[in-house]
């Protein structure tokens, strides 16, 4: 499971503190829309698929505990995205987490499975896709969780997935790391 004690703080980051590109000076707005990055505007995420590992789930809303950690999902299913950043397609990091397992086998237990190159679709309530495509999975332990590197400032948009990971300390009743799959907005299907 991703388990209680899981304890990424999540800094509030939107697109609005995020790197814009910028114009140069005397340059057209038309050139500035060529420059910039390709995203979508807010809508909140309501369905993540993965074909490589089967995963099609709906999305619940997570947001931040007491102590300044993100919440996690109360059970093995649905996964949930982090509501204090941007949505999966808009400029910046888009986190949404699930569990490995609980009580059996968790929305996210292949995770570790994907690979680089593998395509991740989200529904948007808005009706639109935003589809993403991993450029790379990383382990590690939750004591140095890449805090920086899951929820940092990014000048594209970007999906980080996460999940726990390694070995299960039965002493605790939790694993010892976190999964981060890392992915880039690919673009909207036409």
């Amino acid at each position: 499971m991703l388990g209680r004690t899981w304890h990424p703080v999540a800094p509030a980051v939107s697109a609005t503190t995020l790197r814009q590109p910028t114009t140069p000076a005397g340059s057209s707005s038309t050139a500035a829309a060529v420059l910039s990055p390709p995203h979508l505007s807010r809508s909140a995420p309501t369905r993540l698929q993965i074909p490589a590992i089967g995963v099609d789930t709906t999305l619940m809303a997570l947001g931040l505990r007491a102590d300044g950690s993100m919440q996690v999902p109360p059970g093995g299913f649905p996964a949930g995205w982090y509501t204090g950043g941007p949505t999966p397609g808009e400029l910046g990091p888009a986190v949404i987490a699930g569990h490995i397992d609980m009580k059996g086998p968790g929305v996210f237990y292949a995770l570790h499975n994907v690979l680089r190159g593998d395509r991740v679709t989200v529904t948007r309530s808005d009706g639109s896709l935003a589809v993403f495509s991993v450029t790379a999975v990383g382990q590690y332990p939750k004591n140095r969780f890449p805090t920086t590197l899951v929820y940092g400032n990014i000048d594209h948009a970007g999906l980080r997935l996460i999940t726990c990971s390694g070995s299960f300390n039965s002493a605790s009743g939790h694993y010892e790391d976190d999964l981060v799959v890392f992915a880039d907005f690919v673009a909207p299907p036409r």
